[in-house]
Order: C-alpha cells, then sequence, then structure tokens
C-alpha cells in the first residue's frame, strides 16, 4: 500500500506538468485536406479538464501517456476513451487497462490482506488483555498463597521451638535415670566377679566335652545305624514275604477267576488306555489312574466323582502290543484244538482299535501276531497233524455285507444258515485264501485294507466308517487217528464311535453314522437280552449281530477289547464305553465245545466256500435310554 500510495502520488504531480504544458502550448495548425489521415479525434473527459485533439500526430502522441497516468489513478478519476487515432495507439490502450486492472486487483488484496491482519490485531489485543487480567489475579493468588505460607512457616517454627524443648527436659530425666543404672551396674560387677569365675570354670569343662562329643556323637550313629539296618532287614523280609504272599493269592485268584469265567463261558474284557498323544498335551489331563496292585481294576474321576471299573485285565497306556498278545494268545491257540473264538476292539473314534488289532509294519498287531503264531503252532504240530489254514475279509458298510477279497468290489453278500444242519451261519460267495506263510498274510492284508471304506471326520484323519472281520479258520486233520478238528478265529475292528455333533460328519458320512449307530444299537439290545436271560434274543436286527450270533450266544470263546481315551474331552464316551464292558462282561454264555470229527465224512463244513463271521462294533454306548448318535 505504501508503494502504491508513492506511485499515487508521482502520477498526481506528473498529470499537474501535463496540464501545464497543455495550456502553455499553441493549438497546431488544421489540416487542410478533406480526407486527412488524422481526421479522428480523441476526448478525455477529466475532472477539470476536456480535451479534443484532432489532427495532430504530435500532439495526438502525447496525450496517450497523459490518459495511461489518469486511467492507472482511477481511484480519485473516472476515465472515457473513445476512439484511438492509430493501431498502434489502441495496443498500448489495452495493455494500460491490463496493467491498470491487475494493479486494482493487488491493490484489492493487499486491503483485504490488511483487514485480516487488521482483525488478528484486534484478536492479539483482546487475548492480551485477558492474559494481562488473569496475571493479576494469579499475582493475588501468590501474594495470598505466600502470607499463607509465611504465617505456616511461623506456626512451624514456634512448634518446633517447643518440641525441642520438650525433648531437651525428657533427655534430662532420661540422663539421670541412665546415671542411676550405672551406679547399680557397678554394684553388680563387684558382686558378679565370684560368680564370672565359676562361669569360667565351668565354660573350660563343657569347652573340653564339646571336644570329646563327635567321637561319641560318632560312636552312637554307628551303633544306631546297625540296629535300624538290623531292624530294616527284618520288616524287609517280612514285607517281601508278605508281597509274595499277596501275589501268589492274587495270580491264584485270578486263576480261580479265569477258570469260573471258562467254565461260566462269559466273555471276557479286556480294557486298554491309549497314550496321550502329541499336540494333545494342551487339552489333556489325567483323569484315568490305575490300582498298583491289583491289574484288573481301572479308576475314572468324572465330575470331582471317582469311579471304579473292574474288568478281567487293564493295560496301561505304556503296555506294548507284544504284552497285549501275551494275554490273549491262550485264545489263539485254542482254535487250533477246534474252538471258535472271537477277538474284537471296541470303543470310540481315536481310542486305539486299529492300532490294537492291525498295528503297524514295524509293531504289528493282534492280527498278525495271531497268524504268526497259529503258523508256529501248526509247525510244531506238523508231524501227526496236517492243517489248512485259511483266511477271509468281510465288513459291514451301511448295514451291507462286502467281500473284501473278492474280484468284484461292491458285490453285496447274504448271511444264510449252514445247510448241513449243525446250525451254524456262512456266507456264501465268500472269497477265502489259503495261507501258508507270513508274505501271504501281508499281501490278504493289504488287499483287505485298500477294498475298506474309510473317511476323515474331525475326531479322526481316516476313521473307519465299518466293521472290519478278519476270519481265520483252522482245519486239522491227525494222520495217525483220523480225528478230525476245525476251529475258527474271528478278529473283529469295529468302526470308530463318536458323537455326530463332535465328528462333523456331513451327506454321505451322517447316512454312515446313523447306520452304524443302528447296529450299535441292535448290539445293545442283544446284550441286555442276554443279561436278562430272554427267551428272545433279537440278532437278526442288524447285519452286525446276526453275525455276531455264534460268539454271543453259542459256544465260542469271546473277548472283548474296549480301548479308551485318557482325555478329558472323550469323557462321556469313555465312561460308557466302560459301563458296556461290565455289562458285557457279566453274560454267560456257557461252556465252549470242542468241534471235532471222528472221520473226514462227519465235517460239518459247507459244501462250498463259506466264511463265520463274529463281528462287533465300538458303538458309544449300546443298551443305554440316552438314545446318542455316534459315527
Amino acid at each position: 500500500m505504501e508503494l502504491l500510495v508513492v506511485e499515487n502520488e508521482r502520477l498526481k504531480q506528473e498529470l499537474k506538468a501535463c496540464k501545464t504544458s497543455l495550456l502553455q502550448e499553441p493549438p497546431p495548425p488544421a489540416c487542410t485536406t478533406t480526407d486527412c489521415p488524422h481526421s479522428q479525434v480523441w476526448v478525455w473527459h477529466g475532472q477539470d479538464l476536456t480535451i479534443s485533439l484532432s489532427c495532430s500526430p504530435p500532439f495526438s502522441l502525447f496525450s496517450y501517456p497523459i490518459y495511461l497516468a489518469l486511467y492507472s489513478l482511477s481511484v480519485q478519476y473516472v476515465t472515457e476513451i473513445v476512439e484511438v487515432e492509430s493501431s498502434e495507439s489502441q495496443q498500448a490502450v489495452a495493455e494500460a487497462q491490463a496493467k491498470s486492472v491487475a494493479l486494482q486487483e493487488q491493490l484489492s488484496l493487499q486491503r483485504q490482506l490488511l483487514r485480516e491482519l487488521e482483525t488478528q490485531l484486534h484478536d492479539s489485543q483482546r487475548t492480551s488483555t485477558q492474559l494481562r487480567a488473569q496475571i493479576l489475579v494469579y499475582e493475588g493468588e501468590m501474594e495470598r498463597a505466600q502470607g499463607q505460607l509465611e504465617a505456616e512457616m511461623q506456626n512451624l517454627e514456634e512448634e518446633k521451638n517447643r518440641v525441642i524443648e520438650e525433648a531437651f527436659i525428657r533427655a534430662e530425666s532420661e540422663m539421670k535415670a541412665v546415671h542411676e543404672n550405672l551406679a547399680g551396674v557397678r554394684m553388680n560387677l563387684l558382686t558378679l566377679q565370684p560368680a564370672l569365675r565359676t562361669l569360667t570354670c565351668d565354660y573350660n569343662c563343657l569347652k573340653r566335652q564339646v571336644q570329646d562329643f563327635p567321637f561319641m556323637l560318632e560312636k552312637a550313629i554307628t551303633e544306631a545305624k546297625q540296629e535300624i539296618c538290623q531292624v530294616i532287614g527284618e520288616v524287609s523280609s517280612a514285607n517281601q514275604e508278605l508281597l509274595r504272599k499277596y501275589k501268589r493269592e492274587m495270580n491264584l485268584r485270578k486263576k480261580c477267576h479265569n477258570e469260573l469265567v471258562r467254565i461260566k463261558g462269559n466273555i471276557r474284557v479286556f480294557c486298554r488306555v491309549r497314550p496321550v498323544c502329541r499336540g494333545e498335551h494342551d487339552s489333556a489331563e489325567n483323569m484315568v489312574s490305575f490300582d498298583p496292585d491289583d491289574d484288573a481294576l481301572l479308576y475314572l474321576s468324572n465330575k470331582v466323582k471317582l469311579m471304579t471299573f473292574e474288568l478281567d485285565k487293564v493295560f496301561h497306556p505304556q503296555a506294548t502290543q507284544e504284552e497285549v498278545f501275551q494275554e490273549v494268545q491262550s485264545l489263539v491257540t485254542s482254535c487250533i484244538d477246534g474252538f471258535n473264538v472271537c477277538i474284537f476292539a471296541y470303543g470310540q473314534t481315536g481310542s486305539g482299535k486299529t492300532y490294537t488289532m492291525e498295528g503297524v509294519a514295524k509293531d504289528p498287531g493282534i492280527n498278525q501276531r495271531a497268524l504268526r503264531l497259529l503258523f508256529s503252532e501248526v509247525t510244531e504240530k506238523a508231524p501227526d497233524w496236517d492243517f489248512k489254514i485259511t483266511v477271509s475279509m468281510v465288513e459291514i458298510y451301511n448295514e451291507t455285507l462286502r467281500n473284501l477279497l473278492g474280484d468284484i468290489q461292491g458285490e453285496k453278500l447274504d448271511i444264510k444258515m449252514n445247510p448241513d444242519g449243525s446250525g451254524q451261519l456262512y456266507v456264501p460267495g465268500l472269497t477265502e485264501f489259503t495261507v501258508q506263510s507270513p508274505e501271504d498274510i501281508n499281501r490278504v492284508f493289504e488287499l483287505g485294507h485298500m477294498n475298506r471304506a474309510t473317511a476323515c471326520t474331525n475326531l479322526n484323519e481316516h476313521s473307519s466308517r465299518s466293521h472290519a472281520l478278519l476270519i481265520i479258520t483252522v482245519a486239522g486233520v491227525n494222520s495217525s487217528t483220523g480225528h478230525r478238528t476245525q476251529g475258527k478265529l474271528n478278529l473283529v475292528d469295529l468302526a470308530g464311535s463318536e458323537r455326530i455333533a463332535k465328528s462333523g460328519a456331513e451327506g454321505s458320512r451322517l447316512r454312515e453314522a446313523q447306520c452304524i449307530n443302528k447296529s450299535l444299537s441292535a448290539l445293545g439290545d442283544v446284550i441286555n437280552a442276554l443279561r436278562s436271560r430272554h427267551s428272545h434274543v433279537p440278532f437278526r436286527n442288524s447285519r452286525l449281530t446276526y453275525l455276531l450270533s455264534d460268539s454271543l450266544s453259542g459256544d465260542s470263546k469271546t473277548l472283548m477289547m474296549v480301548q479308551v481315551s485318557p482325555l478329558v474331552s472323550n469323557m462321556s464316551e469313555s465312561v460308557c464305553s466302560l459301563k458296556f464292558a461290565q455289562r458285557v462282561r457279566t453274560i454267560e454264555l456257557g461252556n465252549a465245545t470242542r468241534r471235532q470229527w471222528e472221520n473226514s465224512s462227519t465235517s460239518s463244513s459247507p459244501t462250498h466256500d463259506s466264511v463265520e463271521v463274529t463281528y462287533t462294533h465300538t458303538h458309544t454306548h449300546p443298551g443305554e435310554s440316552e438314545g446318542r448318535t455316534h459315527t
């Protein structure tokens, strides 16, 4: 703004000079021709002056800067330009107008900026006034606080002086008491000197005794050790004798119990607790405990309640496949003697049924170990007996009996009564393989496993969706006497059981679960009927129970291996499995009989390939009223 004001003053001076020079200069001569090129007239109307220019190029050229000066001072003057004498002059006028417009815009911006600065200045002044008022208020408060502080300091000083005086008086009284006590102590010292001499003599005597104490202590400890060792030896001998007698009585009791079970024909029930797998440590708690003195008891901690289950044998999680097989090998060998034997695994999905029955390549389960044991026994009896071992594998999938070793996959089979009148069941068209070596066994197992139905569920990556049955038939002929025996060993791996909500079964998996649940419910009905000694046992309600009828109602030796998971999340399934196992343990089938004939013409085997199947499944809790669905 200051620059514009200065420029405005300068232009005013130039305007005055221009006016003066115009008034002093004589008028130009008029043009004599009618078509004068300078006939155009410029007219300028100022505030105090009107100028007409005509036919005077010098004057017209001189008047142009005057016009520009007057136009740039539009704040005080109004300019009107009518015509320009030439194109150069018009261009100059246009440039001057543009410059004037730019100067006006700049002036407007400067004025707007000035107004904003003035507004900020007023705000700053108002804020400064408010701050000065607050400073005055703070200064008043500081003066009041300073007065209060001075008064408080004065009060503290007076209190300090008072406390010092009281402490001085109290110290004087205490010093007097100390002086009096010191005088009494001096008197006591004079009287205690004889006692001190006596104590010194006693101290010397005690010191000599302390020096001799380690030798006396060592001697006493040695004598005490000898006496304690003697007593411990006597107690240990007594305990060893008691333990030996206890174990002998326990073995005798177990033998008597097993003999009683054999005579009654009860289904023997073993329990195996699988170890906690890797990745289950976060959710696993030790809910299962064992009795250190009795391997037939199992304790289950359920909701702060300790439940006790008594079975025929309980295997710890550390039990090996070999230890498990040692307990069942007597049943396996009785197959050679002509008895029908059924061993089946029962439990929820993921409890280790397939591992117990089949195992792995490096550590096989009951199936392969049983066949190897049969080969070993047959080899020992080879001079007098000629044995033939045949193997078949079937499964029940969605209530359909399937041949796992057949060439035609999906072929449906049926269960029929043997036409020879023996009352035995057989499966027409079931494929049988004669095995003579462990290599033959491996080939049969590989073919059967490849054809078995498995699927992935939330509880197990490869859950068995069917009941699988390995049927081993051992037929023997005594070359000397002509006696014939025929025994059958049924090794069953039942489908896993679990709740549908936990397994996540959908679609076809859900249908499989429903079929499995139906067969297991039928098994529960059969178990309840056998325990209650009903006249009618509903074996025909499912393919599973119909195939198991020879083992559950006939003269077979039957063993149930119930599998238990140690996880708290599987508590309800474990409890129901163990309760079902206890009910099965009370069933009496009768004394098993040996199947033998004097000559081959009386053989009861059918004329064509037949397989006798005993089958059980790991149903959640058959026979219970809860009606829970498991897969």
